[in-house]
């Protein structure tokens, strides 16, 4: 005969088994993720006789409001963490079928830290006339966004109104990231051009003691002064000398722009048939972020002092008309104290 205490038995177990897993389920904290809020529509725009707009409290303006700066305290972690920055970029309606600002340009948002050059953030290119939203992983910056930091906004636009930005930084506490533990600005110029670089432009950096990994980041647009050819849509060689000897060469180039027609609501179309936005162009495309080329110098950029040299090759020469092409360019270095873990989840 079955014993019908056996047959409870049987029945309950896996119910309590089921309990059991769910209770600590629950007792496992999810990751703490906080938000802080960097500027909350804040205007950029330009305007000489009145750069600050109206809701510009603790924000403060710089180039004739084209670039916002506020002072903020940023979360101290303490635990393995990621940061996500995230951005968004709205043009200022004109009438019902336009916006003051139809063009796109060129942007960033950025750490200025004293004794080093600005820290690109993000990098971006505005959409022409278009609103875009940006979610850009920052976390090997996370030891320079943390504790108080001056952040900016720019957007290189001369019209007024011209574009509301919204940015925030978000913290996830999360066991599997691999935070750097050292970051500094090496290089910002949003001008790299012929009449000041003919032969590339020097920095001086040092290396920390105690560096098992040093990654540059390095961003790089072409564009030129008069919206045609040059280096916004000819392939210009980029070369990143560390004391005397090429480490790294390469050409910023975007060929997806046409798949971002939907971004960019006034762009023009050209007697061949494209549309402003649709062009391939020097490492950008109208209403996307720019994202840095990382490049591995933990053999040349050893402990001590180091001269990195930053050159492009064939930018275009000033004609007759004063038309010239250019470039932006900066770059921040990342250390880490250990090697990295190939096994490591990143999830």
């Amino acid at each position: 005969m079955i014993s019908l205490k056996r047959i409870a038995t049987n029945i309950v177990a896996p119910a309590t088994i089921l309990l059991l897993l769910t209770n600590i389920a629950n007792s496992i904290e999810p990751n703490k993720v906080t938000s802080h809020t960097v500027f909350n529509e804040i205007m950029v725009h330009f305007n000489p006789d009145s750069p600050l707009p109206p809701n510009s409290d603790n924000i403060y303006a710089e180039d004739s409001g084209r670039v916002m700066l506020r002072d903020i305290e940023l979360p101290v972690m303490e635990e393995p963490h990621r940061i996500t920055a995230h951005l968004t970029l709205k043009p200022i309606p004109k009438e019902s079928l336009t916006v003051h600002d139809i063009w796109d340009r060129a942007g960033s948002i950025r750490l200025r830290i004293e004794g080093q050059a600005d820290i690109e953030v993000i990098k971006f290119m505005t959409a022409y006339g278009g609103l875009t939203e940006h979610h850009v992983d920052v976390t090997h910056l996370a030891p320079l966004l943390s504790g108080e930091r001056t952040l900016l906004a720019f957007i290189d636009t001369w019209v007024t109104p011209g574009w509301l930005v919204d940015f925030s930084l978000e913290y996830e506490v999360n066991s599997n990231a691999d935070n750097a533990v050292w970051a500094a600005g090496a290089y910002f110029e949003d001008s790299f051009d012929v009449k000041e670089e003919l032969n590339g432009s020097e920095v001086k950096v040092r290396i920390p003691d105690g560096m098992e990994r040093v990654v540059m980041n390095y961003f790089s647009t072409g564009h030129c002064t008069d919206g045609r050819d040059a280096d916004e849509f000819i392939s210009k060689a980029n070369v990143i000398s560390v004391d005397g000897i090429v480490v790294y060469r390469f050409h910023p180039w975007r060929d997806d722009c046409k798949e971002n027609r939907h971004l960019n609501p006034y762009t023009k179309r050209w007697s061949d048939g494209y549309w402003s936005s649709d062009y391939d162009r020097s490492g950008w495309c109208p209403g996307r972020d720019v994202p840095p080329v990382e490049i591995d110098l933990t053999d040349h950029l050893t402990q001590g002092d180091h001269t990195i040299r930053f050159m492009i090759e064939d930018m275009r020469q000033v004609d007759e008309d004063g038309n010239y092409g250019f470039w932006r360019v900066s770059a921040h270095l990342v250390g880490w104290d250990h090697k990295p873990d190939l096994w490591k989840n990143d999830e």
